[in-house]
């Protein structure tokens, strides 16, 4: 009996030695932060020294841009607030709230998360319980075992075991796997939440853009609605002198046909705002049934645009921030597949107590245990080791690729945003002064038309011309404003990398909100304003009719279908 306890202890004290040399291997490897994976370094991109279009030529230009100051804090967050419009501003502040597409990219953020929380558990061991019970009767018929053989077994009785066996398993992390693993959790969720704000800058300049859309076409309806409004006097006053035998039917045809088609043109332009109604209901989050934005006419002009250098754009975009982040987690993602080369230890333990009486279950001889450590390495696998570790890097050089390209694209959309509003200040300045051609046109045209000179087609052609080109201005204050939005958008707005959230941080800047939006109450379709007389930098005026004075001449009587108009 003693021999078999001393076999027994020294047996308890090897497997303690080996526990030991484990588990000092094992902190050894922790300690001295072994790690396989390649270190990170920023992927470079070439940024140029200045924007080609921000120029000192042409940054003079009003109302345009403005080349941002150290002084300066660029672009605000809330850049929208830059048109001074408080619709605006509501319409904007519901898009960090009810946006659904933020708020999906918000929740994927967070799943992000939950999987760098997953990741981290893999630091510490895992501990189980089992406990059981198990009844069994044996065969009297089968053999039972013993030194001289086997013998039948003469237990007939009911058997009963209770156990309350702990398990614990641990694997460190000595070459770098789980550490891999945390940052690439890390870094995605990083990237998601880059995510978040790149959608959120789309969602806001997508709201602006419709918003200035609608206006346009709010202006547009003003100006059909007083150029209708000259057509009707233009058609009363030929059928005055068709009826007082002055003028042809010919002429009054014209200016029936003249009336009938602005109207028409009128009438279709209510189908793209209803158009662009709806869609800011959407982007704000709520159902378009239930939602109706009043109609005024555009009036705001291009606020300058503090631009900056063209090196500060990497740090201001958020699509830019989250190729970044990706290419961070491609490169810890080639560590975990590296870390596969080399062996792995597993520290397993096992403690509990076992009894056939419940009453002694938890009594001191009832107690087992065994603990020690394994060790374990893939001999032969394929080459699948290495082509996986080939795959994880070309997934990094692509997502390399993929960031310089989003660089690119970004320098691309600033250059286009500065030229197309350069362009536009110098074409809204032209078309003003088309407008203003056209309306001297006009009055020459009515004026040779009120001495007899010429037909009322020349009247026709003229004022045309003047809508033609009047509708060609609205058209362009639109293109500004939108020009203006989409620099700001190709800027960045106003976030910057610094608003990005830590590695170990769990939320990000203004959540949305991921309950349900409550549905506004049904409000009456806004009625349309009387025609508000805008400034000439803004809307231009009216086609202008004819003078309404009929002449006073008696016509003669024979054919005056053919007789020239007498002046008045």
């Amino acid at each position: 009996m003693r021999m078999v306890n001393r076999v027994q202890l020294q047996s308890a004290r090897r497997n303690v030695r080996m526990l030991r040399l484990a588990v000092l291997i094992a902190f050894a490897g922790l300690a001295a932060g072994c790690n396989v994976g390649p270190a990170y370094h920023k992927p470079t991109a070439d940024a140029p020294p200045a924007y080609k279009e921000l120029t000192p030529a042409n940054s003079t230009t009003a109302g345009i841009w403005k080349q941002a100051q150290p002084s300066d804090a660029a672009i605000r967050d809330k850049w929208w607030e830059l048109y001074n419009d408080p619709e605006l501003n509501a319409l904007e502040d519901k898009v960090d709230v009810s946006n659904q597409n933020v708020a999906a990219a918000f929740a994927n953020f967070l799943a992000a998360r939950a999987m760098v929380k997953e990741a981290r558990a893999q630091y510490f061991p895992t501990v189980t319980v089992g406990p059981g019970l198990t009844a069994a009767q044996p065969s009297a018929n089968a053999g039972a075992s013993t030194s001289g053989g086997f013998v039948a077994s003469k237990s007939t009785g009911t058997e009963t075991e209770y156990s309350l066996p702990f398990d614990a398993t641990w694997t460190p992390d000595l070459w770098g796997r789980v550490r891999n693993t945390v940052r690439a959790a890390q870094y995605g969720a990083q990237a998601d939440a880059a995510d978040v704000e790149n959608l959120r800058l789309t969602a806001h300049a997508e709201v602006a853009v419709d918003y200035f859309e609608l206006r346009g076409q709010d202006s547009l309806i003003q100006l059909f609605d007083n150029t209708v409004k000259a057509y009707k006097e233009s058609l009363r006053l030929n059928q005055v002198l068709y009826n007082t035998g002055i003028e042809n039917d010919e002429a009054v045809a014209q200016a029936e046909t003249q009336l009938d088609t602005a109207e028409a043109e009128a009438t279709n332009l209510g189908i793209l705002r209803a158009q662009y109604e709806h869609a800011i209901a959407t982007l704000t989050g709520q159902p378009a049934s239930a939602f109706s934005i009043p109609a005024a006419p555009l009036k705001q002009a291009p606020p300058p645009i503090p631009v900056g250098v063209p090196s500060q754009l990497l740090e201001r975009r958020p699509d830019i921030a989250q190729d970044e982040r990706l290419v961070a987690q491609a490169n810890a993602v080639i560590g975990i597949g590296r870390a596969a080369y080399f062996p792995t230890l597993t520290i397993s333990a096992s403690a509990g107590f076992q009894s056939s009486a419940f009453t002694s279950l938890l009594a001191w001889p009832s107690r087992f245990w065994s603990v020690g450590p394994t060790f374990s390495e893939t001999i032969f696998e394929g080459g699948l080791r290495r082509a996986t570790v080939q795959q994880y890097v070309a997934q990094y050089q692509g997502s390399v690729a993929n960031y310089r390209q989003t660089v690119l694209t970004a320098f691309q959309q600033v250059e286009d945003g500065l030229a197309s509003l350069r362009i536009l200040s110098q074409e809204v300045v032209q078309q003003d002064d088309a407008v203003a051609a056209s309306q001297k046109y006009l009055n020459i045209a009515t004026n040779r038309y009120k001495l007899g000179l010429d037909p009322y087609l020349d009247v026709i052609t003229a004022q045309t011309t003047l809508f033609t080109n009047q509708q060609t201005a609205v058209d362009l204050r639109e293109q500004a404003m939108n020009a203006n939005v989409q620099l700001i958008e190709a800027l960045g707005g106003g976030w910057d990398t610094s608003q990005l959230p830590s590695p170990n941080s769990s939320t990000i800047k203004n959540p949305p909100s991921l309950n349900a939006p409550a549905a506004p109450a049904p409000t009456a379709p806004p009625t349309q304003p009387p025609p508000v007389q805008q400034l000439p930098a803004e809307q231009p005026p009216p086609v202008q009719a004819p003078a309404q004075t009929p002449p006073t001449q008696t016509p003669p009587a024979p054919t005056p279908q053919t007789q020239p108009p007498a002046a008045p």
